[in-house]
């Protein structure tokens, strides 16, 4: 089961909105086939590994990392696939939360004669899958929030300059970060500051994260890295109702899918934007600020795992905080998150800490 969420975790970032699964077939002690949900999310973790174990599938067991789902999509259930192939036992650590299969696949299983499994590193799974079992369940998708700053908490100077506050390892490392998710989103400050590509480079992806900016006013720049390549690289962008029309229709124009998201105050609804990226099959995303948008998404308490980047280098209170303004007047409002990993890359820290549930 180790083995197959590992596979599993090649297919993050790549198979939305299905999730990244990962399956292994055993048979006499011996793995005989093994796969992994493939770009686009087809085919199938499972309909992977039994092509590679063929006659041996039968009387193997299948180790897969979501239940096998049941219900007929793009591609048959692979629940039926296994039955069909003559797999004997399946072990799978939970259910699958989409209602389209929710315990159907073990039951199909079952009727068929196969001995089913659950439970077996069940705690990982959920992790794993937790984007996508998020999206099922609360109609949203994980978020990671990621912010680069110097030891003192600060993303820019006073004068708005902010590369390179890490250096290149920890940049490298952002990419790999960037490749693990559906999608990359920044707020309309971040867009015109940096004009960012917000692509996966130098990591041979096949499918590159959606660019989200969150702006309800669209007050992007039209001859920037995102409206040049929005044709080629999926953009998506997030506005109020109230935008200007013709500014909509430009960028529509230019190739960028549209969002009309609701109002919290002044600014956009930050669950409201998450909602929309849902129903649009995100179930990653991977937050690269402002300093405004981060403080919203925190102060929603929608930010599922945060990960930090502490340069040496010192800055002071003129510079940019990482974190805007959230109006917290008591300790007890601020959102607690339990660490988890502590590196060290090439002299930059990084820390992951993940939202406490309890």
């Amino acid at each position: 089961m180790a083995l197959a969420l590992s596979l599993g975790r090649r297919g993050m970032g790549q198979c939305w909105p299905n999730p990244a699964v990962g399956c292994v077939i055993v048979k006499d002690g011996r793995i005989v086939g093994r796969g992994w949900t493939q770009p686009g999310g087809r085919p199938h973790a499972e309909t992977e590994a039994l092509a590679q174990a063929g006659a041996l599938a039968r009387g193997a067991t299948a180790y897969v990392t979501l239940e096998p789902c049941a219900h007929h999509g793009k591609t048959p259930p692979c629940a039926d696939a296994l039955i069909s192939a003559g797999i004997a036992r399946v072990v799978a650590p939970i259910e699958d939360s989409d209602t389209r299969v929710s315990g159907q696949g073990f039951a199909r299983l079952r009727e068929a004669g196969v001995t089913v499994k659950t439970g077996v590193l069940a705690d990982q799974a959920a992790r794993d899958h937790a984007g996508f079992l998020q999206r099922c369940e609360v109609g949203r998708p994980f978020v990671t929030l990621k912010l680069a700053s110097s030891f003192d908490g600060r993303i820019a100077t006073a004068t708005g300059q902010s590369q390179w506050i890490t250096g290149p390892e920890a940049r490298r490392f952002v990419h790999g970060m960037r490749m693990r998710h559906d999608a990359v989103m920044v707020g309309a400050g971040t867009a015109r500051a940096d004009d960012p590509s917000l692509t996966v480079r130098d990591m041979g992806v096949s499918r590159q994260p959606v660019r989200v900016v969150v702006s309800r006013r669209l007050e992007l720049p039209l001859i920037g890295t995102l409206a040049r390549t929005a044709k080629d690289v999926p953009v998506w962008l997030c506005h109020g109702a109230d935008v200007d029309a013709k500014r909509r229709e430009t960028w529509q124009g230019l190739g960028a899918r549209m969002f009309s998201c609701g109002l919290s105050g002044a600014q956009l609804d930050p669950a409201d934007v998450l909602f929309h990226l849902g129903q649009a099959g995100l179930t990653r995303v991977f937050c690269e600020g402002g300093s405004a948008l981060a403080a919203s998404l925190l102060a929603a308490d929608l930010v599922d795992e945060l990960v930090g980047f502490s340069a040496g280098l010192v800055i002071g209170a003129e510079g940019l905080p990482a974190i805007g303004a959230m109006g917290l007047a008591n300790l007890s409002e601020a959102a607690r998150f339990d660490l988890v990993e502590v590196r060290d890359l090439g002299g930059d820290v990084v820390h992951r800490w993940r939202r406490r549930l309890a």
